[in-house]
């Protein structure tokens, strides 16, 4: 009798695994899909609108006009790109460096991080359009005023993920370094920095997007022109000009860019993360 219930009970385990399996493929095929049909979707209603209102090219070009400038004008567009994400990997990489090195000082030393901290909050609160301008009347260089706007918008996110995964190493496992005689390094190095590793990849997928912005708009406030003329710079100039499909060249430029961006970063994580954290395993199953 027993034989017979679990020959019955495997048809209804194997159809449930593979209702299972048809599910996870339905779900991985949406993740793609689903956003392509919305994209050709808002595509094809602002050609319509376009079509349907008679809107001259100069005030909202169609799609096509807009595809085709990316094409014409790619020698302009790509050199002003490799600007913009010069600037922005710079401050992104300074961002990391600074923001580390902060955390880490903040949980090695109580009193640094009461003394230093809450300026690190008002930098962030401040909107960067605001400080902008009184950087670039101290700073001569363009490009090193663009990194520092760009490196105060960017490193907060860094420096305030990366002390809370310090501080959020496991209690127990503190005892236990404290009880074998560990060093403060050591402690740093085997504990407190591996806890803090998702913490840090998750406000580096935000720092990313932020130093996006911080370099736009820092280019923005700069007003750069001819050869160090950034996307910003090149949507200033051809809105002036009224070439508007231009700027709607550049403003995809800048989000493609900010997609690619959060997309590299968020595979890092997962590379980084997919033997052992509890996230990124999720994500797996």
């Amino acid at each position: 009798m027993a034989i017979a219930d679990t020959a019955a009970a495997a048809p209804v385990l194997d159809e449930e695994e593979a209702r299972r399996a048809r599910a996870r493929r339905r779900e991985r095929l949406g993740r793609w899909l689903m956003p392509l049909i919305v994209l050709v979707m808002m595509i094809f209603l602002w050609d319509r609108i376009c079509v349907w209102n008679n809107i001259p090219h100069y005030i909202l070009p169609r799609p096509g006009l807009v595809a085709e400038t990316l094409w014409v004008d790619r020698v302009i567009l790509f050199k002003a790109l490799l600007i913009t994400l010069r600037t922005t990997f710079l401050a992104l990489l300074v961002a990391v460096i600074g923001g580390v090195g902060l955390a880490v000082l903040f949980t090695q030393s109580k009193f640094f991080e009461m003394s230093f901290y809450p300026y690190a909050v008002i930098l962030q609160v401040t909107p960067i359009v605001a400080i902008a301008p009184l950087i670039f009347i101290y700073i001569q260089s363009k490009l090193i005023g663009m990194l520092l706007c760009a490196w105060i918008v960017a490193f907060f996110p860094v420096l305030s993920n990366t002390t809370l995964g310090l501080k959020s190493a496991d209690h127990n496992l503190r005892d236990l370094f404290s009880i074998y005689g560990a060093t403060r390094w050591q402690r740093l190095r085997y504990l407190q920095l591996p806890a803090a590793l998702p913490y840090f990849l998750g406000g580096l997928r935000i720092a990313g997007g932020l130093a996006l912005i911080g370099a736009v708009v820092a280019e923005y406030v700069a007003g750069t022109g001819g050869v160090g003329s950034g996307l910003a710079f090149t949507i200033l100039e051809s809105s002036y000009r009224l070439n508007i499909p231009r700027v709607f060249a550049a403003l995809i430029l800048i989000a493609a860019m900010g997609v690619v961006i959060f997309m590299a970063l968020s595979l890092l994580s997962h590379l980084l993360l997919r033997k052992w954290h509890e996230s990124a395993i999720k994500r797996e199953s």
